[in-house]
């Protein structure tokens, strides 16, 4: 491995949405009941395993953004304002890499909000032979609304590609 720190990459799926009747766009979903429910427990686990982000890119979609709101109340003062990116709305994989290669050298720690199967097929792609198996196994087979991958990397934002990083922890909401 290279001289860099390491970090941490956390890609987080919305929490559970609705499609209610007068919603006529997939961008302004709102989220469900349970979806209000499940959100704020990736944000719960993230200061509990004092993995706290520095930096949050989110998706504009409403579902999203409600997602990243219930995980920032969770992480209170420590919470890092989120930038909101259109990119990541509905976007597959190659795309989510290429927000994240974008990402400044200084943010050691990263939240991405994002939509399946974007955010499965990262954390996939990602996924380095050095990864916790039974969370790869996991998040392979079924990545649940609210479902939380968290990585950690030596490599640059700039050079992260496949298999560049080895995932530590699969969360799902305990609802």
């Amino acid at each position: 491995m290279s001289g860099h720190h390491l970090k941490k990459l956390m890609l987080l799926r919305h929490a559970k949405a609705d499609w209610p009747r007068e919603v006529t766009s997939d961008h302004e979903r709102p989220l469900s009941g349970r979806g209000h429910r499940d959100a704020p427990q990736a944000g719960i686990w993230m200061r509990e395993n004092d993995a706290v982000p520095d930096f949050i890119l989110c998706s504009s979609a409403l579902r999203t953004r409600q997602t990243c709101t219930w995980v920032c109340d969770e992480l209170g003062e420590k919470a890092p304002t989120a930038k909101l990116e259109d990119r990541l709305y509905d976007a597959p994989a190659s795309r989510i890499l290429s927000v994240i290669n974008h990402v400044p050298e200084t943010v050691s720690s990263l939240l991405v909000i994002a939509h399946m199967p974007g955010v499965q097929e990262v954390a996939m792609r990602l996924a380095s032979v050095a990864s916790e198996e039974d969370a790869v196994m996991e998040m392979a087979t079924h990545y649940p609304t609210s479902g939380l991958t968290v990585l950690q990397l030596e490599v640059p934002w700039a050079e992260l590609d496949g298999r560049d990083a080895r995932v530590t922890d699969f969360v799902v909401p305990r609802g």
